[in-house]
């Protein structure tokens, strides 16, 4: 199991540590560094600035959001970074929910499925450039049906660096962990636990069933996880340091009927404590929310608690299927104990 580095969304502006925590991470021997977005900060732009302070980690985004470029726009930021990085750049992508899709991009999220499969296609046309780039599907078409009827196939005037630059797939529901075994490079996924190994494994075989024979071999199909991870000896506030977090996911997010990540949790077994802390969350109490998370909860996702506690939950996690553990965690110390622990 590799090791990397998480950097935190931002709230009201760029995090200070972010910097030092990445060359941290690097200096350690991390394998990859990771930013994010949802309505506030990009990930792109972040991962090319900090990126320029690393020479070897994998600069990866966890996730860049489907609906805020089109696919030929996501695939020249592709090339753009993979060039500047000197090959290390990894594009995660991900469909989101409909909250931000309808409320933040102004986009329709009809059949998420069919959408990031032809989005995939279009992105890998553009890197590979072995020719201009048509595509006629039924959520993206290039060109542009109508209009002027001036459109015609492009193809990039960047050459590639590598013919493919690896591309990931969050995915938390079981048709979509299926589908990034069948199409992608490699699977985020989100809440993450060691517990429901053998539910991952299932869907993913359903995917990789379905493979095509000119994509990566299966062996080489990576999982990076995120996990919050606390080192305290005190490990009831090891837990409540990670509370606010899973009940924001677990209650806050998306809608009733439409959180994907309460769905990842009571999947757990959490069906009751999932609803709970929800109705709670949406009904503004949140202090309620967060204190409704029970301990076998945090434990289940997150690294909690003193320092032997961490080294055997590392090695839990290192006998799951992931190969990449992704550290959410913004203090340097904490970073070279984790180093120092991994199995």
């Amino acid at each position: 199991m590799k090791l990397g580095f998480q950097t935190n969304y931002w709230s009201s502006g760029p995090p200070q540590t972010a910097e030092a925590l990445i060359a941290q991470a690097e200096r350690l021997g991390f394998d990859s560094v990771w930013t994010a977005e949802a309505y506030g900060s990009d990930a792109l732009t972040p991962l090319a600035w900090w990126g320029t302070r690393t020479s070897r980690v994998k600069l990866g985004t966890n996730i860049v959001q489907m609906s805020a470029r089109t696919p030929t726009a996501t695939a020249m930021a592709a090339l753009t970074l993979d060039h500047l990085s000197g090959g290390r750049f990894v594009l995660g992508l991900g469909a989101s929910g409909p909250q931000v899709v309808e409320g933040w991009y102004g986009q329709p999220y009809p059949k998420p499925l069919a959408r990031t499969r032809e989005y995939f296609d279009i992105v890998r046309q553009v890197i590979a450039r072995r020719a201009p780039v048509a595509f006629d599907g039924e959520h993206y078409r290039l060109p542009y049906p109508g209009g002027t009827g001036l459109g015609k196939p492009l193809k990039s005037t960047v050459h590639p660096l590598r013919p493919e630059v690896p591309l990931y797939l969050a995915a938390e529901g079981p048709k979509n962990i299926a589908l990034a075994a069948e199409i992608a490079d490699g699977w985020l996924p989100f809440l993450f636990s060691p517990r429901a190994d053998a539910f991952h494994r299932e869907h993913l075989e359903v995917g990789f069933a379905r493979r095509s024979p000119e994509r990566s071999a299966r062996a080489d199909f990576e999982i990076a996880a995120g996990a919050p991870l606390v080192l305290d000896d005190d490990l009831q506030r090891a837990r409540d340091a990670v509370r606010p977090w899973i009940a924001l996911y677990v209650g806050g997010m998306g809608a009733k009927g439409a959180n994907f990540h309460n769905d990842v949790v009571a999947r757990l077994g959490y069906e009751a404590e999932c609803a709970k802390i929800q109705d709670l969350y949406l009904s503004g109490h949140k202090k309620d929310a967060i204190a409704a998370v029970p301990d076998a909860m945090v434990e289940d996702v997150s690294l909690v608690g003193p320092k032997e506690k961490l080294r055997d939950e590392l090695a839990r996690w290192d006998e799951s299927l992931i190969t990449t553990l992704l550290i959410r965690n913004d203090d340097p110390e904490t970073l070279a104990t984790v180093a120092e622990l991994k199995p």
